[in-house]
């Protein structure tokens, strides 16, 4: 005669349970982990792949004082809180060169000049004779100073077309640097 048995689990319920358990860790795993690397700092790469700075959050035009354009697309800003000095002068002509050297894709992106004071007559019919495309305004310094994080310097600014602060670099900076930044923002937006 044959003994009872105690009544075990068949072995497809215990691997359907482990199935299961398995399948929420492949999915709530990886967010769990890159909130804990968001949240605590660790793991995170220190390269990047652009060489401005870039800037957080939802900074634009207006968080700069320069009012709202009329043209969409990207755009090389050049913004000059005190005068128009040697080094704003030599961003308002990188920012002509980036903007030629787009080629083809020129057509895409704008450069502007926003400065708080007015220009030196000389320079401004330089600017007229010798920049046709580029896009005025006038910088609010008051409104520019009113934020302690931005620069006292020239700066010059890669704004998306919906008017977003992406990335800035201050005098000196290399065109080829920023022209590669620029290429690659154009290559992977959607906009503009």
């Amino acid at each position: 005669m044959s003994a009872m048995s105690p009544t075990i689990a068949p072995p497809e319920r215990h691997r359907g349970r482990l199935q299961l358990i398995g399948l929420i860790a492949v999915v709530v795993g990886p967010m769990l982990l890159a909130t804990a690397m968001y949240r605590f700092g660790f793991w995170i790469p220190e390269n990047r792949s652009y060489h401005g700075v870039l800037v957080g959050g939802q900074y634009g035009r207006a968080e700069l004082g320069v009012p709202e354009r009329d043209r969409q697309g990207w755009e090389l800003l050049v913004t000059a809180p005190g005068d128009c000095a040697a080094d704003c002068r030599e961003l308002v002509y990188l920012a002509r060169q980036i903007n030629i050297g787009l080629g083809r894709e020129a057509d895409r992106a704008g450069h502007a000049l926003a400065s708080a004071t007015a220009l030196p007559a000389d320079f401004e019919a330089q600017l007229t004779r010798e920049y046709p495309q580029l896009a005025r305004y006038r910088l609010d310094r008051l409104h520019y100073e009113a934020n302690p994080s931005l620069p006292t310097a020239p700066q010059l600014w890669i704004v998306d077309p919906h008017g977003n602060l992406v990335l800035r670099y201050g005098s000196g900076v290399q065109g080829k640097a920023i022209l590669e930044d620029l290429r690659h923002l154009l290559k992977i937006s959607r906009i503009g």
